[in-house]
């Protein structure tokens, strides 16, 4: 079961889009599985055969449990199948020996097989199973051997209650930005930043290409936060085992407000390495798996800093908090004009936007921060080196 962020434990298969002997693709949607954020496509990271589908339909697995046996381009998948499958029959480890009887102890004789007996029902259990309608046979007690308790019908009771999913994302986001504030010692850094230039030139760029390819300001300013991150490597990465491991690529994670309610970061990968039209073309993609329910794996796998962009919502000024392990989040305000004294001492009426920055101090320090909004403040200043 991959992980598909701090705030996942585990997840429901739904269904599988594969079969055992099948020829699988990197890339390649394999799978379904249904999670607080929804239902997200699994996609295989290896090519391959599939060998042996080891969860079913409806099952729930924590992080990390097996879905499925490949098998690699070289090997014969029967093989593998069948190496699997010995493998989850194999017995597990021997338990001690039990501690040998006293010879004075009288040894009784072994009672003739009984039929199991049905289990014991505390008479609260019972009224209130009758009362939720469940059926006590297929109850089972927390402890083995102790009766059906009220507690246990409870427990089976919320089971099969269906699911609020908009509580269930709630609720995984209580407990990542909980776990941040609890693990992260946050520090903030703003600034104000002129972006007069930088629309100026994009209206000029999207004069020249037709209105179904033109670029958003949004688009702009995730390339221009890629490119500064160039220059601060301390904040582009996870925190881990207690130590900073910077990240090789720089995925921008983009937070994206869903219309039933909640919130998902699907990830914009190598941003830095994307021409400005192709940036914009894969942030139109993702949005639109975000918000149609048609999310990948990869979409929220591997980001290794997120942007919060609120500017569309009116929001002048975002204090982020991180989500764990990330060591950073860029907080993008709206744009709006304001008086801005140049350098020539003129007085004018520009367009500026207010941009934070979240970081872990474990990781990056306030110079760090402050060279990367410096670095921002560059490509903004002179977007024609953006592109």
């Amino acid at each position: 079961m991959p992980s598909f962020g701090a705030d996942m434990d585990d997840g429901v298969l739904v269904q599988w889009r594969m079969e055992p002997g099948q020829a699988v693709r990197r890339g390649e949607v394999v799978a379904v599985v249904e999670t607080q954020k929804g239902a997200i496509d699994v996609e295989v990271w290896q090519d391959g055969t599939a060998a042996r589908l080891v969860a079913q339909p409806g099952q729930r697995l924590p992080v990390g449990d097996v879905l499925a046996v490949l098998a690699s381009p070289d090997e014969a998948w029967q093989g593998v199948a069948a190496r699997a499958a010995e493998a989850a029959a194999a017995p597990g480890p021997p338990r001690p020996a039990a501690a040998p009887t006293p010879v004075s102890a009288p040894v009784p004789a072994p009672a003739p097989a009984l039929a199991a007996a049905p289990a014991r029902v505390s008479p609260a259990a019972r009224k209130r199973a009758a009362e939720l309608g469940l059926d006590l046979g297929k109850l089972v007690p927390a402890q083995p051997g102790a009766p059906i308790s009220l507690a246990d019908v409870e427990r089976a009771a919320a089971a099969a209650a269906p699911v609020d999913a908009a509580a269930a994302m709630r609720a995984a986001i209580a407990a990542a930005m909980t776990r941040s504030k609890r693990e992260i010692p946050h520090y903030y850094l703003g600034c104000e930043l002129s972006v007069e230039a930088a629309h100026r030139w994009l209206e000029d760029f999207n004069a020249q290409r037709p209105i179904t390819e033109r670029v958003l300001f949004a688009a702009l300013a995730l390339r221009a936060v890629a490119l500064a991150l160039r220059e601060a490597p301390a904040l582009n990465g996870r925190f881990q085992a207690g130590r900073f491991e910077p990240a090789p690529a720089i995925h921008l994670g983009v937070v994206t407000a869903l219309r039933g309610g909640g919130l998902v970061v699907p990830t914009v990968h190598d941003a830095d390495r994307l021409a400005l039209p192709q940036l914009m073309a894969a942030l139109r993609e993702v949005l639109s798996r975000a918000r149609g329910g048609r999310l990948r794996s990869s979409d929220l796998a591997d980001s290794t800093i997120t942007v919060s962009n609120l500017g569309d919502l009116g929001v002048d000024t975002v204090y982020g908090v991180i989500y764990p392990p990330q060591v950073a989040l860029v907080g993008l305000g709206r744009v709006q004009r304001r008086p801005v004294v140049r350098e020539d001492g003129i007085i004018a009426a520009e367009r500026t936007l207010n941009v934070t920055l979240s970081a872990d101090h474990r990781a990056s320090d306030a110079l760090a921060g402050a060279g990367f909004l410096a670095a921002l403040r560059e490509r903004l200043a002179h977007p024609e080196t953006t592109p």
